[in-house]
């Protein structure tokens, strides 16, 4: 029960930053945000809040911010459709009752010849059973279609996201995955301050029972100041001369307390992620708190974490990597079960990870990601018009059915590495 808390914890935490982001900068341009969404399929919860529809839905696989002019309007009215209207106080049409005219009493029926609900904000038509006299009627900018009894806000042309400038678009599109990284920067601070951050010195917290370390008399405070003769002032250095000598035997120059004493060990042979051979001695990195440490340790372990991730990525692109070392939602629930069970300590440390994957994998130039979308409009940029939106819908549309079946894949490998 923890892991699942947990996990949909964490899951709702990383993509309900990631589409605020969205909606922040959306907003600040002026586009109607239609939905904010975390999770996709059916609806579980929703509500409506200044313009926007807030809903959680049934499969964690995500979220959306559903901003007008993004995709095909949902609605078109034509010349001979009948409509029905109802009008505010200033006399403009707040409401287009599209079908079920009939359960809207008090509106005008009227047959279109003409409507703009994009720059001129008019419809004109003739109303039915009455007059052949032309009749031309404003239209309130917050109007409401009414459809299946359902309300949809008409967008103005300059609510939508093709009217804004390509800095503005820019941004909006860019901010999700920023906010990943801000996210990211405040776990980890928020982990400095509880835990402390890294001791800058090779200074050992603890010496794990029966390594190599525990064997060789090391003990918890231990410093290490040299190895064979050569000075080490950080636990970067120590780490770096250990993982190099497997069974090769180490002279090391410990200060503890007032004195300095020489300790031999064996660093044990180990096999890394990559299938090297690696050197441990069982010890674990001191930590001490510094309210600058803090500050500092929040910039260098998401710049660290971002290195890793894109060298892992670099590596993956190259064929270095397989597509069966990739993770998807099953992969990750089982993993973020291992790491609850270390303690919250790790947990955090984890969902600070995960938040700065989400970042870099939305930014990969693929289509349907935020990447895909921004290289779009630089595009626009250089050439100094838009694309085709059609040509750039079936894009992304072919984009997002490659990595909704890359998921079943991943998925797939998921589930045969738990339980096949």
């Amino acid at each position: 029960m923890n892991t699942i808390i947990a996990f949909i914890f964490m899951f709702g935490l990383l993509v309900f930053i990631h589409e605020l982001g969205h909606l922040i900068f959306a907003k600040r341009a002026g586009m109607l945000a239609r939905e904010f969404a975390i999770g996709f399929g059916p609806k579980i919860f929703s509500f409506t809040k200044n313009e926007t529809l807030y809903t959680i839905r049934l499969l964690p696989v995500g979220g959306y911010v559903r901003v007008a002019g993004e995709d095909p309007e949902i609605i078109e009215l034509k010349p001979g459709h009948h409509i029905g209207l109802t009008f505010n106080d200033q006399g403009k049409v707040n409401q287009i009752i599209v079908n079920n005219k009939s359960k809207h009493p008090e509106a005008r029926v009227i047959e279109v010849e003409h409507v703009d609900l994009d720059h001129q904000l008019v419809i004109e038509g003739y109303e039915v059973d009455e007059t052949d006299e032309k009749l031309h009627f404003d239209v309130d900018e917050k109007a409401f279609f009414i459809m299946d009894e359902k309300e949809t806000q008409i967008a103005p042309f300059d609510r939508q996201f093709a009217s804004k400038s390509v800095g503005q678009r820019a941004m909006q599109l860019f901010a999700g995955p920023m906010m990943n990284f801000l996210l990211a920067m405040v776990l980890f601070f928020i982990l400095g301050v509880i835990q402390g951050v890294p001791a800058e010195k090779a200074l050992i917290d603890q010496v794990q029972p029966d390594s190599p370390a525990a064997t060789s008399g090391f003990k918890d405070g231990d410093e290490i100041v040299a190895i064979d003769g050569t000075p080490i002032s950080t636990w970067e250095e120590f780490t770096g001369i250990v993982i190099k000598s497997p069974d090769k035997e180490l002279n090391m120059s410990v200060s503890r307390g007032k004195e300095v004493i020489d300790l031999t060990v064996v660093p044990r042979s180990v096999e890394s992620q990559q299938g090297d051979k690696i050197g441990q001695i069982g010890v674990q990195r001191a930590f001490e708190k510094s309210a600058m440490g803090t500050l500092k340790y929040g910039f260098v372990q998401t710049y660290e974490t971002t290195s890793l991730i894109l060298t892992n990525l670099f590596m993956l692109v190259t064929g270095q990597y397989s597509i069966d070392m990739l993770s998807g939602p099953v992969g990750i629930y089982d993993i973020t079960d291992q790491v609850v069970q270390t303690g919250f300590h790790n947990f955090l440390m984890w969902t600070a990870i995960l938040s700065v994957n989400l970042g870099i994998i939305n930014l990969v130039p693929l289509p349907a990601l935020d990447g895909g979308r921004l290289l779009f409009v630089g595009i626009e940029a250089v050439r100094g018009k838009p694309v085709d939106p059609q040509k750039e819908g079936l894009v992304h549309f072919i984009g997002f059915a490659l990595l909704m079946l890359l998921m079943i894949v991943v998925t797939w490998n998921d589930i045969q590495r738990l339980f096949l």
